[in-house]
Parts: C-alpha cells; sequence; structure tokens
C-alpha cells in the first residue's frame, strides 16, 4: 500500500478515536462534567471523627464532643450587622472588621475560596448562629470534633492537635487549610489513622453566585470516613497514680512489660495538665513561660547519667566476655584508688563477690571491671578494646533510637574514641581517663525510657522487645517491629548473679548492705537497682530500676527524679509504690506514699539548669 494512504488512515483512526474521547467525556461521564463545571458548584467539607484512644483495660483516654468552626466564603459576603455577630459569638469588633477588610483588598486571589473564620464554638453559640444565618451572608457553620479527656492524665503522652499551619502543608501535600492535625505526642504518631478520611457534599451555585441546593440531589456527594479507634499500652489508673506520686518533682517514670515491651505508664514532671491540653491555644503562652518546660517529656527527650543502673550492663558484659564471674571477688577501701586520682566509695564490707558487688553498689568492683576489659590482651589496643565495649553496650539500646512510637524519643549519648582522641590527644588515653564510664558517669547518658528497657532486658534474661505505646498497631511494619525479640548477645546463665545481687539489694534487712531496703514490698520479690547520679546543677539526682516479681516478670520501672539525692531515698520508693499498685491493685503502705506525695522535691531544682553528664568520679550508690 502507498505510503500516502497509510498516513491518511492513520490521521482518519486517530480522528476517531479523539472524537469517541470527547464525546465520552462531554456526554456521557458525568464526573468530567463536575470537574469541567466547578466554578458553579461549591464543595462543602465534611470533616471526619477523629479515631479515639483507649486504655489497655478499654477505658476511654481520649474522646470526643461535637463543636463547630464558623467558616466564610468571602466572595459571598453582603453587608451584615457586624455588631450583631461579634455578639453571637463573642469576639472582638476590630479583629472582625480587620479581616473583612483583608478579605476586600484580596479578593482577586481569594477567589472561591474558603477560610476558618472562628474556632470551635459551643453548641450554645452554634444554636444561636443557626437562628439567624440569614442575616451573616457568606457565612456557614462547619461540624468538627474536639477532644475530651475523660482520664485526668497522660497529657504529655497524649500531645495535642491543632490547625495545619503553612509550613506543616508545605511537608504533607494532601493536608489542607482548615485540617487539624497531630502536633505532638500519640496525636502525631498515629495522625494517618487517627485523623479519617475528608467527605463533602457539592452544592450548585445560581449566576449570582449564590447557592441553591445539592448537585443532583447528592449523587457525587462523599460521606466522611470516621478515625480509627486505638488502644494504648497504657494503664490509665497507673498512670494517674504514677502523675500523682510525681507531684511537684522533676523527673519522670516508665513502667513496661518486659514480656511485650509494651509501656504501662510514661510520666514526666512537671507534664502538662490535661486543663491546659484541653484549651491549648488558651493555655500557651503560659506553657511556654514555665521554666519548667512542661512540654519537654524528660521520660524520652533527657539523656541523663545513668549513674550506678549501669553497673548491671558492666557485670554482664564483663561475664560474656570472660573478664569475671560470679566468684570473682575485688577489695574495696572506700574506693578504687589509682595513680594520679581515686574513685570514691561508701562503706560496706570487703571483699566483695559479683551479687554483693550489686547489692551494695561498689564503685571500686566495677572500676577493677571496667580497666580489665578495656586491657583485655586479646585485643591490640585500649581503643580496639573499648570499641569493642562500646558495640556491647549499644546492644542494650544505649546510644540509640530504641524506635518506640513517641515521636520525640532521644538517642541518649555514648562516647567514641574520637571523642577521647579530642579530649586527651590521639592514643595518649587508657582506661583510667574515663574510669567514671564504670559507674554511668562521664560522657554516657541515657533516657529513663532506656534504663526501663534495660531492666526489663535483665527481667527477661537477654532481650527486648521495642517499647511502645499502640497494642495492635493499624501498620504492618509496627506491627513486626513491636513484636519482635532483640537479644543483647548475653548468655542467659550470666543473668542470674545480676539478678541476686538486685534482689538482695532490695530484701536485705535495713543495715546489711542492701542500698534498696526501702524499696521492699512484703509478699513481692522485687529486683531492684540503685543510682544516685551526679549532677553538676545541686544535687545529686536520684535513680532507680527495679523488676517484679523475680519469676516471670510482669513489670519493669525506672524512676529519675532530679536533684534528689540518694536513688534508694526517693527513686526507689516511688518505683516500688509503682510496682506494688500495678501488681496488687492496692496500695497498703499509706504512710510512704503519703510521704512521697506530699514531698515537694522540685524547690531543689535550679530552674535554668539543664541535666547533663559530668566526667568527674565522685562516689555513686
Amino acid at each position: 500500500m502507498d505510503r500516502k494512504y497509510i498516513l491518511i488512515l492513520g490521521i482518519v483512526a486517530a480522528c476517531i478515536i479523539l472524537v469517541i474521547r470527547l464525546f465520552f467525556l462531554q456526554i456521557i461521564d458525568e464526573e468530567y462534567k463536575i470537574n469541567a463545571d466547578n466554578n458553579a458548584l461549591r464543595y462543602k467539607t465534611l470533616y471526619p471523627a477523629r479515631g479515639e484512644i483507649r486504655d489497655r483495660n478499654g477505658k476511654t483516654l481520649v474522646g470526643n464532643k461535637t463543636t463547630y468552626d464558623i467558616i466564610v466564603t468571602p466572595i459571598d459576603i453582603r453587608p451584615f450587622d457586624t455588631l450583631d455577630f461579634c455578639n453571637t459569638f463573642n469576639v472582638d469588633y476590630m479583629t472582625v472588621r480587620k479581616k473583612l477588610k483583608n478579605y476586600r483588598l484580596n479578593r482577586r486571589k481569594i477567589g472561591y475560596q474558603s477560610f476558618t473564620f472562628i474556632k470551635q464554638v459551643s453548641g450554645k453559640e452554634y444554636s444561636l448562629f443557626a437562628e439567624k444565618a440569614y442575616k451573616f451572608p457568606g457565612f456557614d457553620a462547619v461540624s468538627r470534633t474536639a477532644r475530651v479527656y475523660p482520664f485526668n492524665a497522660g497529657a504529655n503522652l497524649f500531645g495535642y492537635i491543632n490547625e495545619a499551619d503553612p509550613d506543616y502543608i508545605a511537608k504533607h501535600p494532601k493536608a489542607k487549610r482548615g485540617d487539624y492535625v497531630g502536633i505532638t505526642g500519640l496525636e502525631r504518631s498515629y495522625e494517618e489513622a487517627l485523623r479519617g478520611i475528608k467527605g463533602y457534599n457539592i452544592l450548585v451555585r445560581d449566576v449570582h453566585n449564590r447557592v441553591r441546593n445539592s448537585f443532583q440531589e447528592g449523587k457525587y456527594d462523599k460521606a466522611a470516613v470516621p478515625g480509627t479507634d486505638l488502644t494504648s499500652t497504657i494503664d490509665g489508673e497507673l498512670q494517674r497514680y504514677g502523675e500523682l506520686l510525681m507531684k511537684d518533682k522533676v523527673g519522670s517514670i516508665v513502667a513496661i512489660q518486659p514480656s511485650t515491651g509494651e509501656i504501662l505508664a510514661i510520666v514526666s514532671a512537671p507534664g502538662l495538665t490535661i486543663e491546659q491540653l484541653s484549651n491549648i491555644r488558651q493555655h500557651y503562652t503560659e506553657i511556654l513561660m514555665d521554666p519548667y518546660k512542661p512540654m519537654f517529656n524528660r521520660a524520652v527527650m533527657s539523656a541523663y547519667p545513668p549513674g550506678s543502673t549501669f553497673k548491671t550492663v558492666q557485670a554482664l558484659i564483663g561475664q560474656q566476655n570472660g573478664i569475671i564471674n560470679a566468684d570473682t571477688k575485688f577489695s574495696c577501701s572506700r574506693g578504687f584508688f589509682f595513680s594520679g586520682g581515686k574513685m570514691g566509695c561508701h562503706g560496706h564490707p570487703s571483699p566483695l563477690n559479683l551479687k554483693q558487688s550489686i547489692m551494695m553498689s561498689c564503685n571500686a568492683y566495677y572500676a577493677n571491671t571496667f580497666r580489665k576489659i578495656l586491657g583485655d590482651p586479646k585485643y591490640g589496643s585500649v581503643q580496639e578494646a573499648f570499641n569493642h565495649w562500646k558495640s556491647q553496650v549499644k546492644m542494650f539500646g544505649f546510644g540509640t533510637k530504641l524506635g518506640s512510637d513517641f515521636p520525640a524519643e532521644l538517642q541518649g549519648t555514648l562516647p567514641s574514641t574520637e571523642t577521647y582522641d579530642r579530649i586527651h590527644g590521639k592514643g595518649r588515653w587508657s582506661a583510667f581517663n574515663i574510669l567514671s564510664l564504670a559507674i554511668g558517669q562521664g560522657e554516657v547518658g541515657a533516657t529513663p525510657l532506656q534504663v526501663a528497657n534495660l531492666a526489663a532486658i535483665i527481667a527477661n534474661k537477654g532481650y527486648y522487645i521495642v517499647p511502645h505505646l499502640i497494642q495492635n498497631p493499624p501498620d504492618s511494619a509496627r506491627k513486626v517491629r513491636f513484636s519482635e525479640k532483640h537479644y543483647v548477645g548475653i548468655d542467659k546463665q550470666y543473668f542470674d548473679p545480676v539478678i541476686e545481687g538486685m534482689y538482695l539489694a532490695v530484701n536485705s534487712a535495713p543495715g546489711t548492705g542492701g542500698t534498696a531496703w526501702r524499696a521492699h514490698i512484703d509478699g513481692i520479690e522485687l529486683c531492684g537497682k540503685t543510682g544516685t547520679s551526679q549532677n553538676p546543677h545541686g544535687k545529686d539526682n536520684s535513680a532507680f530500676m527495679c523488676f517484679a516479681p523475680r519469676e516471670n516478670p510482669e513489670i519493669a520501672v525506672s524512676v529519675y527524679v532530679e536533684n534528689a539525692g540518694a536513688g534508694a531515698t526517693w527513686a526507689a520508693p516511688i518505683a516500688s509504690l509503682i510496682v506494688e499498685k500495678y501488681l496488687t491493685g492496692e496500695v497498703k503502705r499509706k504512710e510512704l506514699e503519703q510521704q512521697i506525695i506530699s514531698a515537694n522535691l522540685k524547690v531543689n531544682v535550679p530552674i535554668k539548669s539543664r541535666t547533663s553528664s559530668g566526667r568527674n568520679t565522685k562516689k555513686q550508690r
């Protein structure tokens, strides 16, 4: 066939296809017509109810109430009684006039867009508006849901929602002006599941741009899809009790179920109150100006020196590396002496074996252990041995993010050989220069979440599941992450002497050397380790970690109280009350409970100080 005819046939075929496509789009496909005629239509957004959050026992922690936003379509505004409008909503007259003037100046740019004019008006104000809406052309009401908190606890955990600002919209193209989104806490972590899917009603405008009725009787309207309800791992009663114990204190409590990694309670003090969370815009300036920074979640954002709780890690690594065993003894004469220095220690019997070193929290024992770890002859240098030690410490979750579903989680700090090369000179440092690491001081910093996870590792004898806040999360990636066991590379048998030492620390009679006897609970085999963490800003920080019962543990806890002194004095009894409350449902030690609740330790905290790790070797217990 002649090439000319082939070309003609191709052109004819293309024209036929184009005509058929145009016929389909313009005559048959009504959805195309809807888009083409957009200027004659108005889409009224239907906002879904946000998903609720419940505690592990089914109690509602975060719920919803119906509220209304007043929206405005500037192109539809006609002259109206501004004073009547202001009285209806109790808003400032000059503010309204200023907004209206701005709309007039930008009318070409605005076009048919609608804006939120007043956020979250009450049902009473909405009813008043509905009666006389005809007086205010261009204004309408959109049903929204606002958060309510039936359980008076957990404000820092839940986080808050707010209208998406331009920065948020730029980073999240699906978000639009007027959307409410999670800004912090669980509201942010699970925004996609909680927010639901918006719907819309399509309304028809007449030639005068007035809305008349639904387009094709609502055939193309789309219903809003409510957000997904989530079940938290939190025990609401335990959370509330933990916040009560931390009243007038600065610090945190973290409680984990060891076998699952589920977080039972997570307290940051001082924290947001439910009243502040419920009216975040009203209280925002007050919150920002508070010197104790209530929005700063110390449980996951503060890298404190772990103090003597870290001795358990040294004991486990020392055994795994063949440096010490359960029967290894070291002497202590109120400290560890070395050329050019001394690491102090409190008075106790000497020499001590491994379990006794945990029970009595001996600094000299762990100075010796750490020195031998870094001097292990199978490594070519102290630096090489240090790098191996650091890799083992990281297996416990230190110096790295655990991967929880709390959005603000920090990784803590672990020094590197480069750190010490910079401080002391390349190749010019030894174990004696960094001896404070032996007792959880110096350049190591851990979040209370990481220390609670350490307690869970010891309770499980060698593994942890990433601590998390939501049961059965809606996305598959988190489901996998929150069910996988992470083994720390320590043989199971090496946990036994450490656990025995933690048991003796709590359950030995007062005066026999156990540092945590104030945490003892009749009828409950609690195992714990104190930590008195050095603080360059005033009194030492009080730290404690524990788990219970000894067999088949159900709860692991870490407590950190800033500027409170010895770990045994405050952190240990607070942790034991948490354990007693969770395991028995009630607290019988009322005198101790009242002593803790009534104590104001916040006054000891210098307002301008930020917790940091010192590098000296003050005695730790």
